[in-house]
This record gives C-alpha cells, sequence and structure tokens, in this order.
C-alpha cells in the first residue's frame, strides 16, 4: 500500500513542471494534513553573484511549500487562495548541498490561512530560514 501523503506529494510534483518550482528543481517528499515537506539539491542557478544561495531561491521554496499546503487545506466552497503577505529572516545560508522545508498551517480560517515555514541544510540541519504567509482564500460567484 502506497502512502497517501507521498501520492498527493508526487500528484504536486507533475503539476509544477513548467512553472517556477519546477524550473528551480523542487522535490515534494510529503503532504500529510497540514504539513508540507519539499527540498533541492544548491545548484548554480540557486546562488546569488556573491556565491552564496539566493535568498530568492529559499523564499521560493517557502512560499510553493505553503501554497501547496494551502491548496491542500482549502475548506469547502473555496476555489483557490492568492498571497497577500510574506516575510522571511534568514539566520544562516548555504553554499552546496542539500535544503529542506517544512511548511506548517498555523492559522486555517474560512477566509485567510496563515503558514509558517522553516528551511534548513541538510548535511547539519541548521536553519537557514525562517518564513511566514498569510494567504487569502477565493471563492467562486
Amino acid at each position: 500500500m502506497t502512502d497517501p501523503s507521498i501520492e498527493r506529494a508526487a500528484t504536486v510534483q507533475k503539476s509544477q513542471q513548467g512553472s517556477l518550482p519546477g524550473l528551480l528543481g523542487f522535490e515534494w517528499l510529503r503532504m500529510e494534513g497540514s504539513t508540507v515537506e519539499g527540498r533541492f539539491d544548491v545548484k548554480p542557478h540557486h546562488l546569488s553573484p556573491t556565491g552564496f544561495l539566493h535568498a530568492a531561491s529559499v523564499v521560493a521554496l517557502a512560499d510553493s511549500a505553503s501554497g501547496f499546503g494551502c491548496l491542500n487545506c482549502l475548506p469547502a466552497g473555496a476555489s483557490g487562495f492568492t498571497t497577500a503577505e510574506l516575510k522571511a529572516n534568514f539566520p544562516g545560508t548555504s553554499r552546496e548541498g542539500g535544503v529542506r522545508c517544512t511548511a506548517r498551517l498555523v492559522h486555517g480560517g474560512r477566509t485567510t490561512q496563515v503558514w509558517d515555514a522553516e528551511v534548513t541544510r541538510e548535511p547539519d540541519g541548521k536553519a537557514i530560514a525562517l518564513f511566514r504567509c498569510t494567504q487569502i482564500l477565493l471563492y467562486a460567484g
């Protein structure tokens, strides 16, 4: 029997082809309830001209994890979402290896969701980004 959280992650993996998460090489590992886990291997296109991991690469991972999580947790009747606000703090960085993100729903209302994400270096587990975003939920009609 296949783990449903891994099956959902594989579906998201296919859906991102041709979009920014796909172009950046994000891999989705698990989507279980209100938690999403993803990662990428640091490659030259993820780096800034200074040789360190570009903040936008990290934000894109955290925002994508939170966005896919939001879609997974939409309340009945909601048709989608849009990001209203995001914030990131960067206590560290990386130049090589992999980075991993875990995003968690911290508020799931009828009109908004708030997601927190932590991005860490895979080799040592050190936090390199702490991220929070607010999603406005959309309803057709």
